[in-house]
C-alpha cells in the first residue's frame, strides 16, 4: 500500500499562515538572533532557545534560556506525559 503524498501547501495555509503563527515565529526568530548577537549560541551548534513559559513572544530574559534541541523538543511531550501519569496512576 503506497503511502499518500504529502500536501506542504495545504500545511502551510493551515498551520503557518494565521497571523498569530506569523508573529510567534518572528518572535522566536527575534530570540534566537538575539542570543546570537551576545554570543550565547552560534549557527549550526545544535542548541535551541527554550521559553519557559511556552510563550514565543515573551522574550524577557527570564523566560529565554539556551538548551539543547533534544531537551526543547521533547520538553511538551514529556510534560504531557507527567500530567497523564500523575492523574491516571494505579489504573
Amino acid at each position: 500500500m503506497a503511502k499518500a503524498r504529502r500536501d506542504y501547501k495545504a500545511e502551510y495555509r493551515k498551520y503557518q499562515s494565521s497571523p498569530e503563527d506569523k508573529k510567534n515565529r518572528a518572535a522566536r526568530n527575534r530570540a534566537r538572533l538575539l542570543a546570537i548577537k551576545q554570543g550565547k549560541v552560534s549557527k549550526g551548534d545544535g542548541k535551541d532557545i527554550d521559553h519557559r513559559d511556552g510563550n514565543p513572544q515573551n522574550n524577557s530574559p527570564s523566560n529565554v534560556r539556551v538548551t539543547s534541541r533534544k531537551l526543547n523538543r521533547g520538553k511538551y511531550r514529556v510534560q504531557k506525559e507527567r500530567r497523564y501519569n500523575k492523574y491516571n496512576r494505579g489504573r
